[in-house]
């Protein structure tokens, strides 16, 4: 998790709103470009900051997971490398 971006806590915030998207949405409702969205959703699920939802399996909705509510509250740390080791810490939390 030691690749996160600003760009990544964006996404996370737009999905901690409590409301399942796609991309497409995502990239419009912050100003970004929609494939870089989409590979930062792929490095996101990867980590397990967002998961994908159905009906369909390949939908491309997602959802943001527990972990990746924590990681938008301690992303103010998560920058002023506050915390050694955020991987970890997001860990603890869960």
């Amino acid at each position: 998790m030691d690749r996160l971006n600003q760009t990544d806590f964006k996404i996370l915030e737009v999905l901690a709103s409590g409301k399942r998207n796609v991309a497409a949405n995502v990239a419009l409702e912050i100003d970004a470009d929609r494939a870089y969205i989409n590979t930062r959703f792929g490095y996101l699920l990867s980590e397990d900051l967002v998961e994908r939802v159905g009906p369909k399996e390949q939908s491309g909705l997602y959802v943001i997971t527990t972990k990746g509510e924590i990681a938008v509250e301690h992303s103010e740390a998560y920058f002023a490398d506050e915390i050694n080791d955020f991987e970890v810490f997001v860990e603890q939390q869960l």
